[in-house]
């Protein structure tokens, strides 16, 4: 069996037997791999703490059939600890890692951009710069655009007419003017608008001094165009707490 090494995120942890364990993980150079971590939960075994949720990870695996056996682990950072002190960055977390697999359904297919926004958004999290809930929506709003979705919150996502528009319609892909809006658009504050795109674009100065309701709205608008493109909704997202916002 090949043996390669690679860095990863742990995205999920399963329980298999008496002291194994399944985990899965969005490496950088293999995309989603699935592998079976051997005797991790046995209270002597030296790597179990490593392959936690949330961890970042240097790891060694043995290419197998279906699943990968676990050989090596060593630790980058383990921002698990760091997360699980703080409910709302917790759960925006959960929704992150929740995302990160939904987004790289094809397993062992490469996505080099989707890793490093998943590295890149949960350590900013754990740094606490920005509120947790701009955190997750910028990250739901960049991973869409990296698979091919990217929302437009300028011109017209059906005929490109110069912006702004008022009317967003989920299934044209955002924004859309006067002649393109289909019935049952949404009629976001131009403020709401101006979020959604800064959280897409990194625009973080126009975010932190976004007001609660746009935040609110804007919400609201990512996690329907999330569940649009997806066609069902994450498990986790419901769950997400933004009161800090």
């Amino acid at each position: 069996m090949p043996l390669y090494r690679d860095e990863a995120i742990v995205l999920r942890a399963q329980k298999l037997g008496e002291a194994d364990r399944i985990v899965t993980l969005l490496t950088r150079s293999h995309g989603r791999v699935r592998g079976v971590a051997r005797g991790v939960r046995k209270t002597t075994s030296r790597i179990g703490a490593r392959l936690e949720p949330f961890s970042h990870v240097d790891v060694q695996l043995y290419e197998g059939r279906s699943l990968d056996t676990v050989t090596q682990v060593e630790s980058i950072a383990s921002h698990g600890a760091s997360l699980s002190s703080d409910y709302p960055r917790w759960t925006a977390g959960t929704a992150m890692l929740e995302t990160a697999e939904r987004m790289t359904p094809e397993e062992r297919e490469p996505s080099v951009p989707q890793f490093a926004l998943l590295v890149s958004g949960l350590r900013s999290l754990v740094s606490g710069e920005h509120d947790p809930g701009l955190i997750l929506d910028a990250y739901l709003l960049r991973s869409l655009a990296i698979a091919g979705w990217s929302p437009s919150f300028e011109d017209c996502a059906r005929c490109g007419a110069l912006g702004p528009h008022r009317a967003f319609s989920i299934q044209t892909g955002g924004v859309v003017c006067g002649n393109c809006r289909p019935p049952g658009s949404a009629a976001p504050s131009p403020a709401t608008i101006a979020l959604l795109g800064a959280l897409l674009s990194g625009d973080w100065p126009v975010a932190d001094d976004s007001e609660p309701r746009d935040r609110r709205d804007a919400s609201g608008l990512v996690a329907a165009f999330l569940q649009w493109h997806l066609e069902r909704g994450l498990r986790s997202l419901p769950f997400v707490d933004r009161s800090s916002g």
